[in-house]
Protein backbone atom coordinates (compact mmCIF):
# COMPACT_ATOMS: atom_id res chain seq x y z
CA UNK A 1 0.00 0.00 0.00
CA UNK A 2 1.04 3.52 -0.68
CA UNK A 3 0.65 4.28 3.10
CA UNK A 4 1.90 7.91 4.74
CA UNK A 5 5.26 7.34 6.66
CA UNK A 6 5.58 3.60 4.48
CA UNK A 7 9.46 2.19 5.87
CA UNK A 8 9.38 0.17 2.97
CA UNK A 9 12.26 2.32 1.52
CA UNK A 10 13.85 2.29 4.42
CA UNK A 11 13.88 -0.97 5.48
CA UNK A 12 17.49 -1.80 5.20
CA UNK A 13 18.54 1.31 6.49
CA UNK A 14 16.10 0.62 9.64
CA UNK A 15 17.33 -3.26 9.51
CA UNK A 16 21.03 -2.40 9.55
CA UNK A 17 21.32 0.46 11.66
CA UNK A 18 19.49 -1.49 14.42
CA UNK A 19 21.76 -4.51 13.93
CA UNK A 20 24.93 -2.60 14.67
CA UNK A 21 23.76 -2.08 18.18
CA UNK A 22 22.42 -5.37 19.03
CA UNK A 23 24.69 -7.36 16.91
CA UNK A 24 24.30 -11.02 17.14
CA UNK A 25 23.17 -11.41 20.50
CA UNK A 26 21.14 -14.38 20.92
CA UNK A 27 18.93 -13.71 24.15
CA UNK A 28 17.51 -10.56 21.98
CA UNK A 29 14.45 -12.69 20.53
CA UNK A 30 11.15 -10.08 21.32
CA UNK A 31 10.55 -7.05 19.09
CA UNK A 32 7.99 -4.77 19.32
CA UNK A 33 6.69 -2.55 16.59
CA UNK A 34 4.03 -0.36 18.20
CA UNK A 35 3.32 2.11 15.42
CA UNK A 36 2.81 -1.17 12.97
CA UNK A 37 1.01 0.77 10.24
CA UNK A 38 1.00 -1.93 7.08
CA UNK A 39 3.21 -4.03 9.43
CA UNK A 40 6.41 -3.75 6.64
CA UNK A 41 9.23 -3.17 9.92
CA UNK A 42 7.19 -6.14 12.21
CA UNK A 43 6.92 -8.67 9.17
CA UNK A 44 10.00 -8.47 8.02
CA UNK A 45 11.79 -8.92 11.60
CA UNK A 46 9.11 -11.53 12.25
CA UNK A 47 11.39 -13.31 9.26
CA UNK A 48 14.28 -12.54 10.98
CA UNK A 49 13.74 -15.03 13.70
CA UNK A 50 12.00 -12.84 16.35
CA UNK A 51 9.06 -12.62 18.40
CA UNK A 52 6.95 -9.57 16.96
CA UNK A 53 4.71 -7.61 19.07
CA UNK A 54 2.95 -5.62 17.28
CA UNK A 55 0.77 -3.10 17.98
CA UNK A 56 -1.41 0.22 16.19
CA UNK A 57 -4.62 2.12 17.18
CA UNK A 58 -6.22 2.18 14.19
CA UNK A 59 -8.61 -1.39 13.51
CA UNK A 60 -7.19 -1.90 9.48
CA UNK A 61 -4.05 -1.81 10.39
CA UNK A 62 -4.97 -4.23 13.37
CA UNK A 63 -6.50 -7.06 10.37
CA UNK A 64 -3.72 -6.56 8.13
CA UNK A 65 -1.32 -7.37 10.72
CA UNK A 66 -3.21 -9.96 12.23
CA UNK A 67 -2.58 -11.69 9.05
CA UNK A 68 1.15 -10.77 8.55
CA UNK A 69 2.76 -11.37 12.17
CA UNK A 70 0.10 -14.34 14.00
CA UNK A 71 -0.47 -15.99 11.03
CA UNK A 72 2.12 -18.46 10.10
CA UNK A 73 0.58 -21.06 8.29
CA UNK A 74 -0.62 -21.00 4.11
CA UNK A 75 -3.62 -21.24 3.68
CA UNK A 76 -5.27 -23.33 0.25
CA UNK A 77 -6.84 -20.27 -1.76
CA UNK A 78 -8.36 -22.40 -4.09
CA UNK A 79 -10.99 -22.63 -1.81
CA UNK A 80 -11.69 -18.80 -2.04
CA UNK A 81 -11.44 -18.20 -5.82
CA UNK A 82 -15.40 -18.35 -5.63
CA UNK A 83 -14.71 -14.65 -4.21
CA UNK A 84 -14.38 -12.96 -7.22
CA UNK A 85 -17.11 -14.81 -8.98
CA UNK A 86 -19.93 -12.97 -6.20
CA UNK A 87 -22.47 -10.59 -8.12
CA UNK A 88 -22.02 -7.37 -5.96
CA UNK A 89 -24.78 -5.96 -3.65
CA UNK A 90 -25.96 -2.55 -2.94
CA UNK A 91 -24.34 -2.10 1.11
CA UNK A 92 -22.49 0.29 3.05
CA UNK A 93 -19.83 0.99 0.73
CA UNK A 94 -22.18 1.40 -2.43
CA UNK A 95 -24.83 3.23 -0.64
CA UNK A 96 -22.14 6.10 0.39
CA UNK A 97 -18.80 6.08 -1.13
CA UNK A 98 -20.00 5.55 -4.91
CA UNK A 99 -21.59 8.37 -7.27
CA UNK A 100 -24.34 5.65 -8.58
CA UNK A 101 -26.18 6.03 -5.39
CA UNK A 102 -26.30 9.56 -5.18
CA UNK A 103 -24.51 10.11 -2.00
CA UNK A 104 -22.21 12.64 -4.17
CA UNK A 105 -19.25 10.42 -3.13
CA UNK A 106 -16.48 9.11 -5.86
CA UNK A 107 -14.34 6.76 -3.90
CA UNK A 108 -15.23 3.56 -6.15
CA UNK A 109 -16.73 3.12 -9.06
CA UNK A 110 -20.58 1.42 -8.84
CA UNK A 111 -19.34 -1.92 -9.78
CA UNK A 112 -16.44 -2.33 -7.50
CA UNK A 113 -18.34 -0.89 -4.47
CA UNK A 114 -20.92 -3.07 -4.84
CA UNK A 115 -18.16 -6.16 -5.07
CA UNK A 116 -16.46 -4.85 -2.25
CA UNK A 117 -19.78 -5.01 -0.25
CA UNK A 118 -20.42 -8.37 -1.24
CA UNK A 119 -17.20 -9.95 -0.64
CA UNK A 120 -17.45 -8.46 2.52
CA UNK A 121 -20.46 -9.47 3.81
CA UNK A 122 -19.75 -12.94 2.53
CA UNK A 123 -16.52 -12.73 4.73
CA UNK A 124 -18.36 -12.34 7.97
CA UNK A 125 -20.98 -14.54 6.90
CA UNK A 126 -17.89 -17.30 6.38
CA UNK A 127 -16.98 -16.14 9.90
CA UNK A 128 -20.76 -16.20 11.79
CA UNK A 129 -21.02 -19.69 10.24
CA UNK A 130 -17.55 -21.04 11.31
CA UNK A 131 -16.77 -22.56 7.91
CA UNK A 132 -13.33 -20.37 8.47
CA UNK A 133 -10.91 -20.50 11.18
CA UNK A 134 -10.34 -16.59 12.83
CA UNK A 135 -6.85 -17.29 11.30
CA UNK A 136 -8.35 -17.63 7.81
CA UNK A 137 -11.15 -14.76 8.79
CA UNK A 138 -8.01 -12.13 9.38
CA UNK A 139 -6.14 -13.27 6.04
CA UNK A 140 -9.09 -12.96 4.12
CA UNK A 141 -10.21 -9.38 5.45
CA UNK A 142 -6.26 -8.52 5.14
CA UNK A 143 -6.85 -9.35 1.48
CA UNK A 144 -9.22 -7.46 0.99
CA UNK A 145 -8.15 -4.00 2.30
CA UNK A 146 -5.06 -4.27 0.44
CA UNK A 147 -6.95 -5.35 -2.64
CA UNK A 148 -9.73 -2.62 -2.65
CA UNK A 149 -6.90 0.04 -2.04
CA UNK A 150 -5.24 -0.42 -5.41
CA UNK A 151 -8.85 0.63 -6.99
CA UNK A 152 -9.52 3.80 -4.65
CA UNK A 153 -10.45 7.01 -6.92
CA UNK A 154 -8.39 9.36 -4.81
CA UNK A 155 -4.53 10.51 -4.77
CA UNK A 156 -3.22 8.28 -2.66
CA UNK A 157 -5.30 8.70 0.85
CA UNK A 158 -8.99 8.89 1.66
CA UNK A 159 -9.23 12.33 2.93
CA UNK A 160 -10.71 13.28 -0.90
CA UNK A 161 -11.88 11.73 -3.94
CA UNK A 162 -11.15 12.22 -7.10
CA UNK A 163 -14.10 14.61 -9.75
CA UNK A 164 -13.37 11.84 -12.25
CA UNK A 165 -12.47 8.36 -12.56
CA UNK A 166 -9.22 7.95 -12.70
CA UNK A 167 -7.39 4.60 -15.05
CA UNK A 168 -6.33 2.72 -11.79
CA UNK A 169 -9.80 3.17 -10.38
CA UNK A 170 -11.74 2.03 -13.57
CA UNK A 171 -10.30 -1.68 -13.74
CA UNK A 172 -12.75 -4.29 -12.47
CA UNK A 173 -12.14 -5.31 -8.76
CA UNK A 174 -10.59 -8.34 -7.91
CA UNK A 175 -9.15 -9.76 -4.98
CA UNK A 176 -5.89 -10.46 -4.56
CA UNK A 177 -4.71 -13.27 -1.55
CA UNK A 178 -2.02 -12.28 0.70
CA UNK A 179 1.27 -13.97 1.28
CA UNK A 180 2.07 -15.81 4.43
CA UNK A 181 5.13 -14.68 6.40
CA UNK A 182 6.67 -17.59 8.23
CA UNK A 183 8.68 -17.05 10.99
CA UNK A 184 10.15 -19.07 13.76
CA UNK A 185 8.18 -17.37 16.46
CA UNK A 186 4.05 -16.51 16.18
CA UNK A 187 3.57 -12.83 17.70
CA UNK A 188 1.28 -11.01 19.24
CA UNK A 189 -0.98 -8.37 17.82
CA UNK A 190 -3.16 -5.60 19.56
CA UNK A 191 -5.70 -2.84 18.76
CA UNK A 192 -4.74 -0.54 21.76
CA UNK A 193 -3.39 3.15 22.98
CA UNK A 194 0.33 2.55 22.61
CA UNK A 195 1.02 4.21 25.95
CA UNK A 196 -1.54 2.06 27.74
CA UNK A 197 0.21 -1.05 26.16
CA UNK A 198 3.43 0.21 26.88
CA UNK A 199 2.85 -1.02 30.52
CA UNK A 200 1.36 -4.14 30.31
CA UNK A 201 4.51 -5.64 27.78
CA UNK A 202 8.16 -5.74 27.81
CA UNK A 203 10.79 -7.50 25.02
CA UNK A 204 13.88 -6.61 23.84
CA UNK A 205 14.06 -4.07 20.77
CA UNK A 206 11.51 -1.48 20.80
CA UNK A 207 10.73 -0.06 17.02
CA UNK A 208 8.81 3.64 17.50
CA UNK A 209 7.49 5.03 14.22
CA UNK A 210 4.53 7.58 15.66
CA UNK A 211 2.85 10.19 13.39
CA UNK A 212 5.49 12.67 12.52
CA UNK A 213 3.14 15.79 12.04
CA UNK A 214 -0.64 17.15 12.23
CA UNK A 215 -2.11 14.76 9.71
CA UNK A 216 -4.30 11.85 11.53
CA UNK A 217 -4.07 8.55 9.84
CA UNK A 218 -7.54 8.26 10.78
CA UNK A 219 -9.09 10.99 8.74
CA UNK A 220 -6.62 9.91 5.71
CA UNK A 221 -7.72 6.31 5.85
CA UNK A 222 -11.44 6.27 7.24
CA UNK A 223 -12.76 4.40 4.51
CA UNK A 224 -10.47 1.35 5.24
CA UNK A 225 -11.62 1.45 8.74
CA UNK A 226 -14.94 1.03 7.41
CA UNK A 227 -14.43 -1.35 5.48
CA UNK A 228 -12.45 -3.16 8.13
CA UNK A 229 -15.14 -2.81 10.73
CA UNK A 230 -18.18 -2.64 8.20
CA UNK A 231 -19.95 -1.47 11.59
CA UNK A 232 -22.88 0.88 9.51
CA UNK A 233 -21.26 4.41 11.21
CA UNK A 234 -22.44 7.41 11.30
CA UNK A 235 -20.53 9.33 8.67
CA UNK A 236 -20.63 13.10 8.00
CA UNK A 237 -19.32 15.62 5.66
CA UNK A 238 -18.09 15.52 1.92
CA UNK A 239 -15.94 12.90 2.59
CA UNK A 240 -18.05 10.71 4.47
CA UNK A 241 -15.93 10.80 8.15
CA UNK A 242 -17.07 8.59 10.79
CA UNK A 243 -18.18 10.60 13.19
CA UNK A 244 -17.51 8.76 15.76
CA UNK A 245 -13.79 8.92 15.46
CA UNK A 246 -12.47 9.16 18.43
CA UNK A 247 -8.64 8.02 17.27
CA UNK A 248 -6.76 11.41 17.17
CA UNK A 249 -3.21 10.73 18.15
CA UNK A 250 -1.63 12.71 20.63
CA UNK A 251 1.59 12.36 18.82
CA UNK A 252 0.23 14.33 16.12
CA UNK A 253 -0.62 17.82 18.47
CA UNK A 254 2.57 20.13 18.95
CA UNK A 255 0.73 20.61 22.70
CA UNK A 256 0.74 17.13 23.54
CA UNK A 257 3.53 15.28 21.30
CA UNK A 258 6.13 15.72 24.02
CA UNK A 259 4.39 14.57 27.38
CA UNK A 260 2.87 11.39 25.54
CA UNK A 261 6.54 10.61 23.97
CA UNK A 262 8.71 10.98 27.56
CA UNK A 263 6.08 9.34 28.97
CA UNK A 264 6.68 6.10 26.61
CA UNK A 265 9.77 5.68 26.66
CA UNK A 266 9.91 6.11 30.32
CA UNK A 267 7.74 2.93 30.62
CA UNK A 268 9.36 0.80 28.11
CA UNK A 269 10.49 -2.36 29.38
CA UNK A 270 12.58 -2.76 26.56
CA UNK A 271 16.53 -2.82 26.74
CA UNK A 272 16.88 -1.41 23.05
CA UNK A 273 14.71 1.24 21.57
CA UNK A 274 14.79 2.65 18.41
CA UNK A 275 12.68 5.81 17.43
CA UNK A 276 12.06 6.81 12.97
CA UNK A 277 11.64 10.68 13.11
CA UNK A 278 12.37 12.94 10.53
CA UNK A 279 13.78 16.68 10.35
CA UNK A 280 10.25 17.89 9.54
CA UNK A 281 8.36 15.91 12.77
CA UNK A 282 6.48 18.23 15.73
CA UNK A 283 9.58 17.08 17.40
CA UNK A 284 12.89 18.59 16.85
CA UNK A 285 16.07 16.37 17.00
CA UNK A 286 17.26 18.17 20.12
CA UNK A 287 14.02 17.57 22.06
CA UNK A 288 13.98 14.30 20.98
CA UNK A 289 17.72 13.62 22.64
CA UNK A 290 16.97 14.95 25.38
CA UNK A 291 14.31 13.13 26.20
CA UNK A 292 15.99 9.85 25.28
CA UNK A 293 19.16 10.82 26.97
CA UNK A 294 17.46 10.80 30.42
CA UNK A 295 17.25 7.35 30.49
CA UNK A 296 20.32 5.50 28.77
CA UNK A 297 22.82 5.55 26.17
CA UNK A 298 21.89 7.80 23.08
CA UNK A 299 22.44 7.22 19.42
CA UNK A 300 21.87 8.69 16.20
CA UNK A 301 22.02 7.20 12.55
CA UNK A 302 21.04 9.03 9.61
CA UNK A 303 19.40 8.80 5.78
CA UNK A 304 19.27 12.00 3.69
CA UNK A 305 17.97 12.69 0.66
CA UNK A 306 14.49 10.18 1.65
CA UNK A 307 11.74 11.61 -1.06
CA UNK A 308 8.93 12.83 0.77
CA UNK A 309 5.27 10.92 1.05
CA UNK A 310 3.52 12.78 -2.00
CA UNK A 311 -0.76 12.66 -1.46
CA UNK A 312 -1.72 15.63 -3.90
CA UNK A 313 -0.85 18.54 -5.68
CA UNK A 314 -2.05 21.00 -2.71
CA UNK A 315 0.61 18.87 -0.32
CA UNK A 316 3.61 19.57 -2.75
CA UNK A 317 2.78 23.26 -2.59
CA UNK A 318 3.03 23.10 1.11
CA UNK A 319 6.38 21.81 1.45
CA UNK A 320 9.76 23.50 -0.39
CA UNK A 321 11.82 20.60 -0.02
CA UNK A 322 11.62 17.43 -2.36
CA UNK A 323 13.46 15.43 0.34
CA UNK A 324 13.90 14.74 4.13
CA UNK A 325 16.52 14.04 6.45
CA UNK A 326 15.48 10.83 8.23
CA UNK A 327 16.49 9.89 11.68
CA UNK A 328 16.59 6.27 13.55
CA UNK A 329 16.91 7.73 16.89
CA UNK A 330 18.51 4.75 19.61
CA UNK A 331 18.63 4.56 23.24
CA UNK A 332 20.09 1.65 25.15
CA UNK A 333 18.40 2.16 28.33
Amino acid sequence: MNYIGSKYSLIDFIINSIESVVGNNTNVKVFADLFAGTGIVGATFKKRGYKVISNDIQYYSYVLNKHYIENNQYFNVERFYYLNDIEGVEGFIFNNYCAGSGSGRNYFTDENGKKCDAIRQEIEELRLNEKISENEYYFLLASLIESIDKYANTASVYGAFLKHIKKSAQKTFELEFLPTIKGENVGIVYNKDVNELIREIEGDILYLDPPYNTRQYSANYHLLETIARYDNPIIVGKTGLRKDDNLKSKYCSKRTVEKVFEDLIANAKFKYIFLSYNNEGLMSLETIKAIMGKYGEYKLFTKENYKRFRADKKDNRNHKADSTIEYLHCLIK
